[in-house]
């Protein structure tokens, strides 16, 4: 019975995987054609089996960009950034994507030592942090190995300095993998999909609107009250919104 379950298993695995491999070329075959919302549905019947990459979420982008939905082709591109943060195309298709916006919201700049180091760990995403300092770790047996067999006290010396250089680096490595996650956790990016959406100073609507939000605007999420989200925008101004005005990204 057990192997029968099993071989269930891997037959549902295997078919998930060749469903969504055909929607994706359904997909792509569909908007080499024009077909952008024929398109979109195929890629989102891909997500529905919780299948996900950043390829996937930039041509849904793509698609939405195409039918000129401005708020869900920024939602997905964000997405696909989450998975990889470097991807030139994305990059420079959101910023197509950004000037069919509303709001210009300037970007406050971070300065100082905050901005070096977040400017350092931002180069890699935690979980790519994580593999270096295995790599690291590895190495840093290596050298080990080296220090205790070695015969001659100077090719010791070498292989234990290099053990507390690379030790030196496990630790940064360590470091900025657990402050990328930190900051990936605590980050809420969200994306504002009402047409346009009144800013209040309080979670309630009877308080007063301090100003209004267009389709497309992307916003941090700081707090959440009820059906109210606190906000916050990249030029550090914050307020609350309703929250189905809003869609967060990393939801």
């Amino acid at each position: 019975m057990k192997n029968i379950s099993y071989i269930l298993l891997l037959l549902l695995f295997i078919s998930q995987v060749f469903f969504a491999q055909t929607g994706f070329e359904k997909g792509n075959n569909l908007y080499q054609n024009g077909k952008y919302e024929a398109a979109a549905k195929e890629y989102e019947s891909v997500l529905a089996t919780n299948k996900e990459s950043a390829e996937l979420y930039f041509n849904l982008g793509n698609c939405y960009y195409k039918l000129q939905e401005t708020a869900s082709a920024i939602y997905y591109y964000e997405k696909a950034l989450v998975l990889d943060p470097s991807d030139k195309d994305v990059l420079n298709n959101i910023k197509f994507a950004q000037k069919h916006t509303i709001d210009e919201i300037k970007v406050v700049p971070k300065v100082g030592f905050a901005k070096l180091l977040r400017d350092f760990t931002g180069i890699y995403p935690f979980d790519t942090w994580a593999w270096i300092t295995i790599a690291f770790a590895m190495l840093f047996l290596l050298f080990f190995m080296g220090y205790y067999f070695s015969q001659t006290a100077l090719v010791k010396r070498i292989f234990f300095l290099g053990m507390f250089v690379i030790l030196l680096l496990v630790v940064m490595s360590i470091s900025a993998a657990f402050f990328e996650k930190s900051h990936f956790d605590n980050e809420r990016p969200a994306i504002v999909f009402a047409e346009s959406t009144d800013v209040r100073s309080e979670p309630q609507k009877a308080s007063s609107a301090i100003f209004v939000l267009h389709e497309g605007t992307k916003v941090y999420v700081e707090e959440t009250i009820g059906s109210w989200k606190k906000i916050q925008l990249t030029d550090g101004t914050e307020g609350w919104i309703d929250s189905n005005s809003i869609k967060e990204v990393k939801d």
